[in-house]
């Protein structure tokens, strides 16, 4: 086959790839600096939740303020077809490539292949381990998980029972259980009765996995679950109130956002969420980007501010302010939140 058709054969499969998978949004090039205003490529881990949601919003925001041209996709938690996307990408050779890793480990060989073909790649909400990317905007995961399971063994004074539903499919979603495991060790009897480790490709769902802890662990025999992430602490604190038992089982999780705020503020048993700057990880990626194509430096790291939101938290906040905008640039110091990580 020549080289012609071949290549030919890849713009197509580009093409059809981002009309399958993404959607475009062309934004006013004029705003941003001519060096900076370009074709830039966002491959999405996934979109389905408030999370995803939130990161889409706070690329789009950073575009409109800084200027370029957008194409997005969304991997929808699947590192293969991410990996595809990146490739479709490199094919459409725009300036920059920003990725939300649906799996770190499972993306590398394609982010290298961009760095291969001259395109810089900014990644948020991950590490990608071993490839170069111009900048990574992160939370810590592993001290997120630590943080949690340390509040859930001091609001049960250091002694009871406790499951937890953990992330192993994803490398950088992983550390969150790692740290909560390692937080364990400081309260010899606090005892992990139960995991479920939760796969987003399966048909399970954090609300089934929770009705199975309580029907296996009956009153008195379960305190807490820990979760890792916002939507099983949600849907677990569901759980427990239909079962009639939340006035001795608790939830926490990891993320932040509207609805999370919202549940935590009823006073159930979601307690706590250690709440992620998700917008300012997609913002502040695409403003370090255009630094980078001016020829001025970029971090290479970032460890984004994490906050401890409770309701004692959100009933403080202003009636006039938006809690879930805390993670605006700037909006945090306006609440008088504080980093807890």
């Amino acid at each position: 086959m020549s080289k012609r058709f071949v290549k030919c054969g890849a713009v197509l499969m580009a093409a059809t790839l981002v009309g399958l998978l993404g959607s475009c949004r062309k934004q006013d090039e004029s705003r941003g600096d001519a060096a900076g205003s370009s074709k830039f490529c966002v491959s999405l881990g996934w979109m389905e939740n408030e999370s995803g949601q939130r990161q889409r919003k706070g690329f789009e925001d950073a575009f409109e303020k800084f200027g370029g041209e957008v194409t997005f996709a969304n991997a929808n938690y699947d590192p293969k077809k991410q990996s595809e996307q990146i490739d479709a990408f490199i094919e459409m050779k725009p300036r920059a490539i920003f990725i939300t890793p649906s799996d770190p480990a499972g993306i590398t060989q394609a982010c290298q292949r961009a760095i291969d073909a001259g395109i810089a790649i900014f990644v948020a909400d991950a590490i990608v381990a071993g490839v170069p990317a111009t900048t990574s905007i992160c939370s810590s995961d592993f001290r997120m998980g630590a943080w949690t399971m340390d509040y859930i063994a001091r609001h049960i004074n250091g002694k009871g029972n406790i499951a937890m539903i953990d992330l192993p499919e994803n490398e950088a979603w992983d550390l969150r259980g790692q740290g909560a495991k390692f937080a364990l060790e400081k309260y010899p009897d606090v005892k992990l009765v139960q995991v479920h480790h939760h796969d987003s490709q399966t048909s399970i769902s954090p609300l089934q996995a929770v009705e199975s802890m309580l029907a296996a662990h009956p009153r008195g025999k379960l305190d807490a679950i820990w979760c890792a992430w916002d939507g099983a602490a949600q849907e677990g604190a569901e759980a427990i109130k239909t079962a009639g038992r939340a006035d001795e089982i608790i939830t926490t999780g990891i993320d932040g956002g509207k609805h999370a705020f919202e549940v935590i503020k009823t006073g159930g048993p979601f307690k706590v969420t250690m709440a992620q700057s998700i917008y300012y990880m997609s913002f502040m990626s695409v403003r370090y980007a255009h630094e980078h194509l001016k020829g001025k430096q970029a971090p290479r790291f970032i460890i984004s501010p994490v906050f401890a939101v409770d309701k004692e938290t959100l009933d403080a906040l202003d009636a006039s302010l938006k809690p879930e905008e805390y993670d605006v640039p700037g909006n945090a110091a306006k609440f008088g939140w504080k980093p807890e990580l």
